[in-house]
């Protein structure tokens, strides 16, 4: 999460910088965002695991059912952003995007560890 935070963080004072307070507001609820589903995720998988050891078939269908849940959260908050809080479009999807990156960035960290 660390990573997806910097890499918010930088977008967010890049936009500000660049282009205006609403940009840079925009990318930093991209951003949050990102690091919502992502912690929705890190929940899903802990909840799947523990079901796992007693009924492997019931801890898929967890998974997938997570993630249906969170591209509807996504779609939701973009909703939200973008249409009753009128956030710029441009700023809120770079700030979920590169959010994403630190969320791959994190990943790949956490594989080296183990």
């Amino acid at each position: 999460m660390t990573s997806q935070l910097c890499i918010g963080t930088i977008v967010g004072i890049f936009f500000f910088i660049v282009g205006s307070n609403l940009q840079g507001l925009s990318a930093a609820y991209g951003s949050l965002v990102t690091m919502l589903v992502s912690a929705y995720l890190g929940y899903g998988v802990f909840k799947a695991e523990k079901v796992a050891q007693t009924d492997p078939k019931k801890s898929l269908g967890i998974l997938y059912f997570g993630a249906a849940q969170r591209f509807v959260l996504v779609a939701g908050l973009f909703i939200v952003g973008l249409a009753i809080l009128e956030l710029e479009p441009l700023a809120t999807a770079a700030g979920f995007g590169f959010s994403q990156l630190g969320y791959v960035i994190n990943l790949r960290q956490q594989s080296r560890v183990n």
